[in-house]
C-alpha cells in the first residue's frame, strides 16, 4: 500500500530541492520550437535543454533505468528512458516536451520569457508549465514509489523537442521506438491543463488545428492612396471578404460544415459538469479589458465552445507597417496567419485541404490569393475510462487535493496523442497538466503553479501504483 502522506512529503522535498532549481535553469534557455527558430540546430538551445534533462535523469540513479538521447538525421532530438517494473506484461508510456513557444510581447515589469522569477508559488517564464516540468515530474513520480518499495509496471519515457511545431519529427521516432516500447497499455501525458488549482483534472479530448498563411496581393508596389483608392481594390478588404467565407464576423461562427463533428453525449455531459464546478471562472480567468464581454456566459456552453467547436484566430500579419511608419499608401499586399481550432474528431489534413479550396477559389477582383498551410493536426478523444483508472483518479485527487477528480476537454492540440492512439489502440490515457487559470501558456506572464504541480506529481505516483495491481 502506498502511504499518501509520506509520498506527498517526498514529492514536496524533491520539487523544492531538485526540480525547481533545474526548471530555473531551463527557463533561461530560449529553446524555441523549430517552427519559430529555423536555425535551432546552429543556435544549440534545444540541444542544451535536452542535454540538461538527460544529465538530470542520469543523476537520479533509478535502478535498472536505461536512458539515451536519440538524434535522427536532420530532426530534433528525443530523450528516451526505459525503467524495468515488477510486471512485464504491460508498459506505461510517459510523455512530455522541451521545445518552447516564442517570446511574445506584454510581459509585466520584472518578468520576461527567459527570466525565471518565483513569486507566491508561481514560477514565471516561458516553458516551465508548457511543459518543461514534465520530464522531471515523471521521474519524480516513479522515485516516489521506489522510496516506499511500491511496485509499478515497466515504464518508458519519451520527451520530444518538436511539439510546439506540430510534432512533425515524432512519427520517425515512434517508428524507430515502437518495437522497443512493446505492449503499451497506459499512456501518461503531462502537457495539458486544469480547470482550477483545487483538484485533479483529466483531459478527455483535445482540439485539432488547421493553420496557415492567407496572402492577398493586388499590386507590385505600393501607390499613393489618394491616387489609387476607388480604383485599386484594397488587399485588406479582399482578405476580409475571404475570411467571410470561413467565419461569420458578427458571431464568430465557422460557416462550412467541413469543420464540425457531432459531439458525443458523454462529452456534453462532462462539459456541463465541468461548467458547474468552474462557474464564471470559465471566462473570468481571461484578462478582459474595459467592458469586453465573453461570447457566451452559459458555463457548459463555454466549455463546449473551447473544446468541441471550431473557432478562428488571426494570430499574425504582414504587409501592415507599424502605425508610426504608416503613410497614405495603398499597400500592395496583406498576409494573415490563420489558426483554426478544430473539433477533436475532425481530421487536420482534411480541414487544411478544405481551407485551401475555400480561400483560393474565385479570388475577388482576380487578385493573387494564396493559402499556404503550415500545420494540419488532428485532435483526439480519449477511449472510455476503465473502472480501475476512474477509481485511481478519484482516490488520488481526494488524497492530495481533498476534492474529487474532474474531467474536461481542452482547447489546445497535442498531435502526439492522436499518433499514440493509432500505435496503441487498446491503451488507457491519463492526459493532464498544470495550465490553469492565468497560467497563460504561449502568452506573456506564463507561470507554473508549483504547489499544484507537486500534488499532480503525487497523483501520478498513485495512479502508477494502481495500474500495477489493477
Amino acid at each position: 500500500m502506498l502511504d499518501s502522506h509520506a509520498l506527498a512529503r517526498f514529492i514536496n522535498q524533491k520539487w523544492d530541492e531538485d526540480i525547481v532549481p533545474r526548471l530555473i535553469d531551463y527557463i533561461r534557455l530560449p529553446c524555441k520550437s523549430p517552427h519559430f527558430d529555423p536555425q535551432w540546430a546552429e543556435n544549440g538551445y534545444i540541444d542544451r535543454a535536452i542535454d540538461m534533462a538527460y544529465a538530470w535523469c542520469k543523476a537520479q540513479s533509478v535502478p535498472g533505468m536505461q536512458i539515451e538521447l536519440m538524434r535522427l538525421a536532420a530532426r530534433t532530438p528525443v530523450l528516451y528512458f526505459d525503467i524495468p517494473g515488477q510486471r512485464s506484461d504491460a508498459t506505461v508510456l510517459m510523455y512530455g516536451h522541451l521545445d518552447k513557444q516564442p517570446e511574445m510581447v506584454g510581459w509585466r515589469a520584472g518578468l520576461g520569457p527567459w527570466l525565471p522569477v518565483m513569486e507566491d508559488g508561481h514560477l514565471y517564464g516561458r516553458g516551465g508549465a508548457d511543459d518543461g516540468y514534465a520530464v522531471f515530474a515523471s521521474l519524480a513520480a516513479v522515485l516516489g514509489l521506489h522510496a516506499q518499495g511500491v511496485q509499478h509496471a515497466r515504464i518508458v519515457g519519451l520527451i520530444e523537442c518538436c511539439e510546439e511545431s506540430g510534432s512533425y519529427d515524432l512519427p520517425a521516432y515512434l517508428e524507430a521506438l515502437a518495437p522497443r516500447m512493446g505492449n503499451v497499455d497506459f499512456v501518461i501525458g503531462l502537457d495539458s491543463g486544469c480547470g482550477n488549482y483545487e483538484q485533479l483534472w483529466v483531459t478527455t479530448s483535445l482540439r485539432g488545428l488547421a493553420a496557415g498563411t492567407l496572402s492577398v496581393e493586388v499590386l507590385s508596389e505600393g501607390v499613393h492612396s489618394g491616387d489609387a483608392s476607388g480604383i485599386v481594390p484594397s488587399s485588406f478588404r479582399i482578405a476580409r471578404l475571404l475570411l467571410d467565407r470561413l467565419e461569420e464576423s458578427t458571431s464568430g461562427r465557422i460557416k462550412p460544415s467541413d469543420f464540425y463533428c457531432e459531439i458525443p453525449a458523454e462529452r456534453v455531459e462532462q462539459a456541463r459538469a465541468a461548467g458547474e464546478i468552474l462557474g464564471d471562472s470559465v471566462y473570468r480567468k481571461f484578462p478582459f479589458v474595459g467592458g469586453t464581454q465573453p461570447k457566451v456566459t452559459d458555463f457548459g456552453e463555454a466549455v463546449l465552445n473551447r473544446t468541441w467547436r471550431p473557432f478562428l484566430s488571426v494570430v499574425g500579419a504582414e504587409g501592415l507597417p507599424a502605425i508610426k511608419d504608416a503613410g497614405n499608401v495603398l499597400r500592395p499586399r496583406t498576409a494573415l496567419k490563420l489558426s483554426l481550432r478544430l473539433p477533436p474528431l475532425v481530421k487536420g489534413a482534411a480541414a487544411i485541404a478544405a481551407m485551401k479550396r475555400l480561400l483560393e477559389a474565385a479570388p475577388p477582383y482576380g487578385a493573387s490569393v494564396r493559402f499556404e498551410p503550415d500545420q494540419g493536426a488532428s485532435g483526439w478523444s480519449a477511449p472510455a475510462t476503465a473502472p480501475w483508472l476512474r477509481s485511481a483518479l478519484e482516490h488520488a485527487s481526494r488524497a492530495h487535493y481533498g476534492e474529487p477528480a474532474a474531467m474536461m476537454g481542452e482547447g489546445g492540440t497535442i498531435p502526439f496523442m492522436g499518433m499514440l492512439g493509432k500505435h496503441f489502440p487498446a491503451a488507457q490515457f491519463l492526459i493532464t497538466g498544470v495550465l490553469g487559470p492565468k497560467s497563460n501558456a504561449h502568452g506573456p506572464n506564463e507561470f507554473l503553479h508549483v504547489p499544484y504541480a507537486k500534488k499532480l506529481t503525487a497523483c501520478v505516483s498513485e495512479v502508477l501504483a494502481a495500474h500495477a495491481v489493477r
